[in-house]
């Protein structure tokens, strides 16, 4: 631990969030969770940074909790401690989803799991060629509900879409990312920060109260209040890592075998 796991930078009022663990394809940990959810929290107070871009350093852009420092230890813990970390991934969701300024997604790699909730809690997704995405709590024994993925996911891409990749918890390219409007776009890789970039600038040209509230009335004018939606998951969620199927789940994966979940 101790180590920085995401670089942050503001160059001309452009925020850039790098996750950086290309090891593991910025898997994200327990304290990088907290960074960041601390980050994008103090953004609003911040009139330095207009724009926020997310992306991830080499191969991937966020393959989702690592394995052994997250998974590992939540399979030890109980009840209130679960919940604990349940509601701070939620809360970071929460408050990208409450940030008045835009969030540009360039998805360079791989984003599975919370690695894929972070470019849906993004309002514009620009996807390198190379990128896929992949929800895959299912295949750890989780709910498809996951930092706000119920919510989220089908006012994207509509119901059953989000039914597909929630419960089936497949990897889709980027192609099929665009065809079913989970990206904005798709870029040839080289071209992918660039892109990006000039996406960041012209938003930062434009009027960004607009942009704020604009991005404000998409949130409000859902039919569930999003902290709500946010706090069911987040209970849900916890509860599910208490069960069997978690565990079996986290067991599964550490021994390269497919899970055996509880059919009763």
């Amino acid at each position: 631990m101790g180590r920085e796991l995401f670089l942050w930078e503001v160059t001309d009022g452009i925020g850039t969030i790098q996750l950086d663990d290309p090891l593991r394809l910025n898997a994200l940990t327990f304290e990088s969770y907290e960074k960041l959810e601390r980050l994008t929290g103090a953004l609003g107070q911040d009139d330095t940074v207009k724009v926020v871009v997310i992306t991830g350093s080499g191969k991937g852009f966020c393959s989702g909790g690592n394995v052994t420092e997250i998974i590992g230890e939540l399979v030890k813990m109980k009840g209130e401690a679960l919940y604990r970390f349940t509601r701070l991934t939620c809360d970071l969701v929460k408050n990208m989803r409450n940030l008045k300024k835009p969030i540009i997604a360039a998805v360079n790699g791989i984003a599975a799991g919370a690695g894929a909730m972070l470019a849906l809690a993004s309002d514009i997704r620009i996807l390198s060629d190379q990128a896929r995405f992949a929800f895959l709590f299912v295949k750890m024994g989780l709910a498809g509900a996951d930092m706000g993925a119920l919510y989220l996911l089908p006012r994207i891409v509509g119901q059953g879409r989000a039914t597909e990749l929630l419960f089936l918890g497949d990897t889709i390219d980027a192609q099929e990312a665009y065809r079913i409007g989970l990206a904005n776009r798709v870029v040839a890789h080289k071209k992918l920060l660039e892109e990006s970039s000039q996406m960041a600038r012209r938003l930062k040209e434009g009027p960004l109260h607009a942009l704020g509230v604009t991005k404000q009335l998409l949130n409000f004018e859902a039919d569930m209040n999003f902290e709500e939606a946010l706090e069911m998951e987040a209970m849900a969620q916890a509860k599910c890592m208490e069960t069997q199927d978690f565990h079996e789940g986290y067991q599964a994966f550490m021994e390269k075998r497919a899970p055996v979940f509880n059919r009763s």
